[in-house]
């Protein structure tokens, strides 16, 4: 615009030199129409714009200084250069370009005062014109900032909507339990009804001892437990491939099955999330007894169920954080309640047995039994209490708790402790919670159960892996009993650890003491 201003009197000078710059400049205005510079500082745009600047200078001064009819055109160069590039830069630029221009000027007008005021009043112009506009793109850079922050905030929550009618829809088809046992139940029915089998067995491994544990089956007699190493064949060729694998004899090199005496059977793994949750196996008597179609029909069902399985562990491990919770509010109740209403019993003997001066030696010895069992009711209760509220916190990490709670029992009971910790960085909170529950746990086992002397706590952590043993010299047990596994609450820990991605290993003989180990799964 400032060359097409500038071109009238040009063109009345009639000089071929100007009119050449003034098509040159008429040029760069065409093309920056067209390919404008962003409204924001880049170093190719902070490059092109002071060339420019540079440029239009030159002009100028090669066609009489503040005198050429080309100075208009300095004020489009110094706006586009304030639009493109830094404040501090492109107001060196406007200065340095005004100041060469009225150095060079006065000098040819000898300094006269009419040369100072027209270079002092083009200078400051160019200055102001500079300035404006970069208060202008300071404020469109706000203002676009803003937005972006609302458009980034609208596609959030346009996400998150969208997830949340996903759920929605996703909550509809959902079985109407995720209990385990009734999702197991649930596809044990259906592989019976699908296909004609004499034996069934469904396996799911169990990451916290790297085993795979029998969970359902109908006729035959699998192991409970099976190693790796000893899935049998088909099993195990059914892992490796993650393919369901179809054996017509089971009686030659690729067998036995799970069931010896098996002819023929379909094995397929079970998968969510890029983990192998299980395992399937049909089998029946006879050779060549099942075709493709059931190896197919067996692969389209197997999807479905591992999904329906993996959903019901995760449940049921969301539910055991919902128990701790419960377990803080049960504590608190209990204080407020059973707590106090002790108390109230315990100074009530007390003001009884003081009133009973005519009762019976044996009443008064009676009573003064009674109120030493309620005190000890008392002190048990508290300690329960304290107990079961016990947690780890960002204040309070799993050593100061793991010492705290040790002090205690070693207090209230006979046992010999030794805590060892080899600790050089913390793990995250939620780690730290699942892994104090499950050293307490133990700790409770051998307090209750192991008629133990001694007890050895030992803590590893740098932070990643980690390690806890809980070690004792008590009366033992057989692990190969599952019920005692149970009532020792080794599910529980179990449970716990597979929810942090850790194994735990439990070793004990009769009469020879226990070992708990919980210890981080190596990636």
């Amino acid at each position: 615009m400032a060359g097409i201003l500038a071109a009238p009197t040009i063109i009345s000078e009639g000089d071929t030199g100007l009119a050449l710059l003034t098509l040159l400049i008429l040029a760069n205005t065409a093309f920056r129409s067209l390919r404008p510079l962003p409204v924001q500082t880049s170093p190719r745009a902070s490059l092109t714009a002071s060339l420019e600047l540079i440029g239009v200078t030159a002009c100028v001064a090669a066609t009489g200084y503040w005198d050429s009819p080309l100075t208009i055109c300095l004020l489009a160069a110094v706006t586009v250069t304030a639009l493109a590039c830094p404040l501090r830069f492109s107001a060196m630029l406007t200065l340095g370009a005004a100041l060469g221009l009225s150095i060079a000027y006065c000098q040819q007008q000898q300094f006269v005062p009419e040369a100072l005021r027209q270079s002092l009043i083009w200078s400051s112009e160019l200055a102001l014109t500079s300035l404006a506009v970069s208060y202008a793109q300071r404020l469109y850079g706000s203002a676009s900032s803003i937005a972006e922050g609302s458009a980034t905030r609208i596609d959030a929550l346009s996400e998150a909507n969208a997830l949340l009618v996903q759920l929605h829809e996703i909550s509809q088809t959902l079985p109407a339990s995720l209990d385990l046992d009734e999702t197991l139940d649930t596809a044990v029915e259906q592989l019976a009804n699908l296909f004609s089998a004499d034996a069934l067995a469904l396996l799911l491994f169990d990451p916290t001892d790297g085993q795979w544990k029998t969970r359902r089956r109908r006729r035959g007699r699998p192991p409970a437990t099976l190693a790796l190493e000893d899935l049998p064949a088909p099993l195990a060729t059914a892992l490796d491939h993650r393919s369901v694998v179809r054996v017509e004899n089971l009686l030659v090199a690729s067998g036995p099955g799970l069931t010896p005496s098996s002819g023929s059977g379909i094995y397929a793994v079970l998968r969510a999330r890029q983990t192998n949750v299980g395992l399937l196996a049909l089998e029946h008597s006879d050779t060549n007894h099942f075709t493709a179609r059931d190896a197919a029909l067996l692969a389209s069902f197997v999807d479905n169920t591992a999904l329906a399985i993996d959903n019901a562990l995760w449940f049921g491990r969301l539910r055991t954080v919902g128990a701790d919770e419960e377990r803080n509010r049960i504590a608190r109740d209990l204080h407020d309640r059973i707590g106090q209403s002790l108390s109230y019993l315990a100074f009530e003997l007390d003001r009884i047995i003081k009133e009973q001066r005519d009762a019976s030696p044996e009443t008064i010895t009676a009573l003064r039994d009674l109120r030493v069992d309620v005190r000890g009711l008392i002190g048990e209760v508290r300690d329960t209490l304290q107990d079961l509220r016990t947690d780890v916190t960002d204040a309070q990490g799993l050593i100061e708790t793991l010492e705290n709670y040790l002090s205690r029992v070693e207090t209230r009971s006979a046992l010999n402790i030794r805590l060892e910790i080899r600790e050089t960085a913390r793990l995250p909170m939620p780690q730290e919670r699942e892994i104090w529950r499950i050293a307490q746990e133990a700790i409770t086992n051998i307090e209750r159960h192991a008629r133990a002397t001694d007890l050895h706590l030992l803590w590893v952590s740098d932070g990643k892996v980690f390690a806890l043993e809980v070690r004792d010299n008590g009366i033992g047990f057989a692990t190969t009993k599952s019920t005692r596994l149970d009532s020792y609450g080794l599910v529980g820990m179990r449970e716990r650890a597979a929810g942090i991605g850790a194994q735990l290993f439990v070793d004990s003989t009769p009469a020879g003491g226990t070992r708990v180990r919980c210890k981080s799964v190596a990636r």
